[in-house]
């Protein structure tokens, strides 16, 4: 009990540094945080052992149940652990991360746990994802790198209309969108004629994005749509 107090004070201490510093790191504060927890545990519980009398030398065959165990009913339980530890020191997947499930789930990750990672969807619905499936899969990780990402908005057009008249009412739309992260540039946004369809002249106006909109991706597609139909 003395253990957890010290260790939800020294969490508490790292928080409060975190608050009075913005250009720290947050996702490396926390990887602080969750190793400092489970070291101060591991001693909690060597320290509870020596109190009690019991010299961890006895529990040597207590350690070699426990690997029995651990290939057969606890494999899981420790796989994810032992995950959870890797995501912590690997830094692929870090707590603020907006990343893709699938193709309609979406979130940002706000725990790694011993056990499973919490996923907060846009609609604030939490979903528990086990620590080995982030691992040993394949993971959308839409901030990894940058918060900056680009996004396509197909489009169409009736035939007959310039196209230079086309490009430039989509830019029109892209500037009223506050979503747009620069009108200049390398990353300003462009129009692409990409095909001549059955009914329409189909066009893709591609946009790069502020950080706000990087995870709100159906937002901001509608409000690039409303945009280009008003123009």
């Amino acid at each position: 009990l003395g253990v957890l107090l010290v260790s939800r004070l020294v969490r508490g201490a790292i928080a409060r540094f975190g608050e009075r510093n913005a250009k720290t790191s947050q996702a490396a504060l926390y990887t602080v945080s969750r190793i400092v927890h489970y070291l101060l545990l591991a001693i909690g519980v060597m320290l509870a052992l020596d109190a009690l009398g019991l010299p961890l030398s006895k529990f040597g065959i207590f350690a070699g149940a426990l690997g029995v165990g651990l290939g057969f009913g606890l494999q899981q339980i420790f796989s994810n652990f032992v995950s959870g530890l890797i995501l912590l020191f690997d830094r692929s997947l870090k707590v603020g991360d907006f990343v893709q499930l699938d193709e309609n789930v979406r979130g940002v990750v706000k725990a790694i746990n011993i056990r499973a990672t919490r996923i907060t969807t846009n609609d604030n619905i939490d979903i528990l994802v086990p620590n080995s499936e982030f691992v040993s899969g394949r993971v959308t990780n839409w901030t990894y790198r940058s918060v900056n990402r680009r996004i396509r908005i197909p489009f169409g057009v009736a035939y007959g209309i310039d196209k230079e008249l086309v490009k430039k009412a989509a830019l029109e739309a892209a500037a009223k969108v506050p979503f747009t992260l620069a009108m200049e540039g390398e990353k300003a946004p462009q129009v692409w004629l990409v095909n001549f369809g059955p009914d329409s002249v189909e066009f893709i106006l591609a946009v790069w994005l502020t950080e706000a909109a990087a995870r709100r991706n159906v937002a901001v597609k509608a409000a690039y749509m409303w945009e280009l139909d008003t123009v």
